[in-house]
C-alpha cells in the first residue's frame, strides 16, 4: 500500500460496563453493553470500511465489547491487545497509532474515555457533513465510534491532520 493513499482511524469508545467489586480494568460489560457492542460491529459493518487491523486495550471491557464487535464484521483483522492504551491520554494514543506499520490502511482503535474523544478531537482537522456537529452535541459515548481519513505515514499522524468523515453512537 503506498502512503499516498488514504488511511482510516476507527476510534471506538468500549460499550457500557458494569460496577462489580473489582478492579477498574477488570470491570465486565453490563447487559446493555454487550447488545450496544454487537450493534456497533453491525454499524462498522455498514461503513464498508475493510479494516486490517484492530488495536483494544486490555481492559476486561473493551475486550469483550470487541469480541463481540468483530463478529458482525465480514472480515476479521489481526488484534493486537495493547497495555498502553488503557487510561492513556490523546498523546500517548497518537504515539501507539506512530508505531502502526505502514502496511496497514485501516485500523480501529478500541479504548476508553477521555482519551478516545480526545483523540478524534485533536486529530480532526476539517470534517465532513454534519460528523463534527452529531459529535459535538452526543459527546463520545459508550459504544461510539468515529472515523477519521488521512494521508501519510502512520508516523506523520499528527494533530490536525485528518478528516472528521463519520460520527456514530447508540441511542440512549
Amino acid at each position: 500500500m503506498s502512503v499516498a493513499e488514504p488511511r482510516r482511524i476507527v476510534i471506538f469508545r468500549h460499550a457500557k460496563a458494569d460496577w462489580p467489586q473489582v478492579s477498574d480494568h477488570e470491570r465486565p460489560l453490563a447487559d446493555r453493553g454487550r447488545l450496544d457492542a454487537a450493534t456497533t460491529g453491525r454499524k462498522l459493518a455498514d461503513t464498508g470500511i475493510a479494516l486490517d487491523l484492530a488495536l483494544c486495550s486490555t481492559a476486561t471491557r473493551t475486550r469483550e465489547t470487541w469480541k463481540l464487535a468483530v463478529h458482525e464484521l465480514p472480515h476479521r483483522p489481526k488484534t493486537v491487545y495493547e497495555e498502553r492504551l488503557y487510561e492513556a491520554s490523546p498523546g500517548e494514543l497518537i504515539a501507539v497509532l506512530n508505531e502502526t506499520p505502514d502496511d496497514a490502511q485501516n485500523v480501529v482503535l478500541i479504548g476508553h474515555n477521555p482519551g478516545a474523544q480526545g483523540l478524534a478531537d485533536i486529530l480532526a482537522g476539517p470534517s465532513e457533513g454534519d460528523a463534527r456537529a452529531r459529535m459535538n452535541s452526543r459527546g463520545f459515548p459508550t459504544a461510539a465510534f468515529a472515523v477519521l481519513t488521512f494521508t501519510g505515514s502512520w508516523k506523520t499522524l499528527e494533530p490536525g491532520v485528518a478528516t472528521l468523515a463519520d460520527y456514530w453512537a447508540p441511542s440512549e
